[in-house]
C-alpha cells in the first residue's frame, strides 16, 4: 500500500499535502486501482438493482430531502427536544464543542467505570475526533469490531470508504495481516476464514468490555432513540453487552419523528449496501432497568466541530444532509482511482470534498484542493438519496477558495485578468445584441488561427486550452442567422 495516510485531523494542522500531491501516489499504485475498480463496480451494480425494484425511488429522494432540510432549518429547536427525550428516557447529554471536549467527555466516563478497554462501532465521528488516540493517551485501548474497521485498525492505516472502510485491500492481504497481528499460524484467505478469525478474537472483547462506544445514523428528536444500521452483528454487540454505552454523534444526525423512519429505512440500505434492509438494524432509547435488556447506563454526546458554521452557509449547509450512503463515492470516477487516502480526510470522495473543507476551514493548502478533486461529471448527485446537489457546493466551495486566495495575497480590489474576463463573459451571455455582436467579432478575429474549420493552436496564455485538443472554428452563419433566413425564405 503506497497510498498516503495521514491523520484525520492532520487537515486542522495545515500539516497535509494537497489532494494533487496524494493522487498522483495513488494513480501509481496499480494494485490499489485494480482493488478499487473491481469494488465500485461490484457496488454500483447491485445498488442499481436494489434501486431498481423501488417505483417511487425519486419520491422517496425528494421526502429524504425535504425532512433533512426541514430539519436543518430547525435544528436548535430539534436538539433541545431531543436532549428532553433522552433524559426522560434515562439516559444523560453531553454538548461538545469540538473534537477535543468530546474526546475529554468519553474519556473520562470510561475512567469513571474502571474501563481499561472499550469496543467501538459504527462511528466516523470518532475518527473525526481522533478518539482512538486520546483513548490510548489515556491508557484505554479502544478495539474497532466492524470487520474493515478492525482491518485497517491492525493495518495502522485510516479509512479509504465511509461504508467499505478497507475497500483498498484484497483477501490476500488481509490474510497476511491476519496471521501476523492476530498471530495465527495458519489461515486461508476464503472470506469466511477471515470473518471467522475476526469474529473469535472479538467475541473476548465484547464479553469483557465495560464499555461500549457507537457512532449515530440517526437519533430521533421525538423520542429520543437513536439507530445503528450494519451488517455484521457488531453494533448490536457493542450496544447491549457492555454496561456503559457512549454514543457520540454530529448534531446533524437528526431526525425529527419516528415516522420519518419510514423514508430512510428504504433509501439508506439501498444506497449504502444494496439491500432492501440491512441486516441488523439497532433502536435503543435510553436505559430499561426494569427489563435487565441492554446497557444500565447510556450516554449521548453531540458534537459540533465546525457543524454551525457549515449551517451558516446557505449553499453549504446542504452537506449536511449527508446520510453517510457512500453512493457518490461508488459512483466517481475521481475516488474510483484515487482511494480515499488521497482526500486526506476522515471523509473521503465527493461528500469529503464538499465537507471537510466547511469543518475545518478554507484556508488551509490541503482542505482547499478538495473542491477541484472532480470533474463536474453529476453523477454523485444523481444517486444521493437526499437529493444533495454536490456540484453546486463544488463550484461554490471553489469560489470562497479564490477569494480567500485573493484577500490573503493581496488582491482585493486588484484587476485580475482572469476575474475580468469572467465578468466580461457573464455580461455578454446574458445580453442577446452583445451576445450576437461577440459571435460576428470572434468570426472576424479567428480568421488568422482558423485552418480547414478547426482552430490548433491559441496565442499567448490560451494555448493552454489547445495543447492537448483542437478547438472548433466558428460556422460562417450562426444558427440564429440560419433560422432567419430559413423563416424568411418561407414567409412564415
Amino acid at each position: 500500500m503506497t497510498s498516503a495516510k495521514h491523520a484525520p485531523d492532520a487537515f486542522s494542522k495545515g500539516k497535509t499535502p494537497t489532494f494533487e500531491v496524494s493522487a498522483r501516489e495513488s494513480l501509481a499504485d496499480h494494485q490499489l486501482r485494480r482493488n478499487l475498480g473491481k469494488a465500485t463496480k461490484t457496488i454500483r451494480g447491485k445498488r442499481a438493482e436494489a434501486v431498481g425494484e423501488m417505483p417511487d425511488w425519486e419520491e422517496l429522494r425528494e421526502a429524504g430531502r425535504a425532512l433533512k432540510e426541514r430539519t436543518m432549518r430547525h435544528l436548535d429547536h430539534y436538539l433541545v427536544e431531543l436532549e428532553e427525550s433522552v433524559k426522560r428516557a434515562g439516559g444523560h447529554v453531553h454538548w461538545a464543542r469540538d473534537g477535543e471536549e468530546a474526546n475529554r467527555i468519553i474519556a473520562e466516563i470510561a475512567r469513571s467505570h474502571e474501563a481499561r478497554e472499550v469496543v467501538k462501532v459504527k462511528s466516523i465521528a470518532t475518527d473525526e475526533t481522533r478518539l482512538n488516540e486520546h483513548l490510548e493517551s489515556e491508557g484505554i485501548e479502544a478495539v474497532e469490531t466492524d470487520l474493515a474497521e478492525l482491518i485497517i485498525q491492525l493495518a495502522g492505516e485510516t479509512s479509504s470508504h465511509i461504508l467499505v472502510p478497507a475497500i483498498h485491500k484484497n483477501r490476500a492481504e488481509i490474510r497476511t495481516l491476519f496471521m501476523r497481528e492476530l498471530g495465527l499460524d495458519d489461515l486461508s484467505d476464503e472470506p469466511e476464514a477471515l470473518t471467522e478469525a475476526a469474529r473469535l478474537y472479538l467475541r473476548k472483547k465484547f464479553l469483557g468490555a465495560k464499555v461500549g462506544v457507537s457512532g449515530a445514523n440517526f437519533a430521533v428528536a421525538e423520542t429520543g432513540t437513536v439507530c445503528v444500521v450494519e451488517s455484521e452483528g457488531n453494533g448490536r454487540m457493542c450496544t447491549t453487552l457492555p454496561p456503559v454505552l457512549v454514543t457520540l454523534m454530529g448534531i446533524e444526525k437528526l431526525i425529527p419523528e419516528w415516522r420519518d423512519f419510514e423514508v430512510f429505512m428504504q433509501t439508506l440500505p439501498r444506497s449504502s449496501t444494496a439491500e432492501r434492509m440491512n441486516p441488523y438494524t439497532s433502536f435503543w432509547t435510553g436505559v430499561s432497568p426494569e427489563s435487565g435488556d441492554g446497557p444500565e447506563e447510556f450516554h449521548l454526546v453531540l458534537l459540533d466541530n465546525g457543524r454551525t458554521d457549515v449551517l451558516a452557509d446557505e449553499i453549504g449547509r446542504q452537506s449536511l444532509n449527508c446520510i453517510r450512503c457512500s453512493a457518490c463515492l461508488n459512483v466517481c470516477p475521481v475516488y474510483e482511482r484515487t482511494g480515499g487516502h488521497a482526500y486526506n480526510s476522515v471523509y473521503p470522495g465527493p461528500i469529503g470534498a464538499i465537507l471537510t473543507p466547511q469543518l475545518v476551514g478554507i484556508g488551509k493548502p490541503g482542505p482547499d484542493s478538495l473542491p477541484y478533486a472532480s470533474s463536474l461529471c453529476g453523477a454523485c448527485y444523481d444517486v444521493c438519496p437526499v437529493k444533495i446537489n454536490i456540484p453546486e457546493v463544488l463550484i461554490h466551495l471553489r469560489g470562497k477558495v479564490v477569494r480567500n486566495h485573493q484577500d490573503n495575497d493581496g488582491l482585493k480590489g486588484k484587476l485580475d485578468p482572469e476575474n475580468v474576463a469572467m465578468q466580461v463573459m457573464a455580461k455578454t451571455f446574458s445580453d442577446r445584441r452583445l451576445y450576437e455582436a461577440a459571435q460576428r467579432l470572434a468570426l472576424i478575429g479567428q480568421w488568422p488561427l482558423a485552418r480547414s474549420g478547426t482552430i490548433h493552436r491559441l496565442p499567448g496564455k490560451l494555448s493552454g486550452w489547445t495543447a492537448t485538443r483542437d478547438l472548433k472554428a466558428l460556422p460562417k452563419e450562426t444558427f440564429r442567422q440560419w433560422w432567419k433566413t430559413r423563416k424568411n425564405r418561407s414567409g412564415s
